[in-house]
């Protein structure tokens, strides 16, 4: 990062665009499609890592700069880490049906612990990959809690702030959550 202030993020996620943006002011972010790059990346690695280094790579390559990419998801234990790498695509819809899915296949079941997990990656147009990842805590809820966030953040408790990411101010998730760990580890290595 030391050679460009400006990275260009690979995704069209603005949630997501702008929580890296609070969470590394010190950088200026643009996302792939401002920045021109107009194809479509096939998410098909195996991993939060993989994908972080696909979407990464295909970026950079196309556009010749630095990018950083992410890929994160919600892993519920009971659900063997699902919907893991899924997260986005679960249900076959958005956001809403994605919930309504995990909720259906909780119903009935005590053991609700979960994590967000997050792989971060950046790339350099000369090859050179950095990594960082980042894990937060806590639960799937009965039912939603709170307007904020995105994704499940309604149905997620956190241990670290005892309460749904949906309830959480973007400050509050900010300091505890995957993405934010992700990048501090990736951001301890540059």
């Amino acid at each position: 990062m030391k050679d460009s202030k400006r990275i260009v993020v690979a995704s069209g996620n603005a949630h997501k665009i702008a929580e890296i943006a609070d969470i590394l002011p010190q950088f200026e972010f643009i996302s792939m499609k401002d920045a021109g790059f107009k194809g479509e990346i096939e998410e098909n690695g195996q991993s939060f890592r993989e994908n972080a280094l696909i979407k990464a790579r295909a970026v950079s390559e196309a556009l010749g700069v630095v990018a950083l990419a992410d890929d994160s998801g919600l892993c519920v234990d009971v659900l063997g880490g699902a919907p893991g790498i899924y997260s986005a695509r679960f249900s076959g819809g958005g956001d809403a049906e994605n919930r309504a899915r995990l909720l259906q296949l909780l119903d009935g079941m005590d053991d609700r612990r979960a994590h967000f997990e997050c792989a971060v990656c950046l790339y350099y147009p000369d090859g050179r990959t950095l990594f960082g990842v980042g894990a937060t805590y806590g639960a799937i809820l009965d039912e939603e809690r709170g307007g904020n966030g995105f994704g499940y953040d309604s149905l997620f408790f956190s241990d670290d702030i005892k309460k749904s990411f949906g309830e959480a101010t973007e400050e509050e998730k900010n300091t505890v959550s995957h993405r934010f760990r992700a990048l501090m580890d990736l951001r301890s290595k540059l």
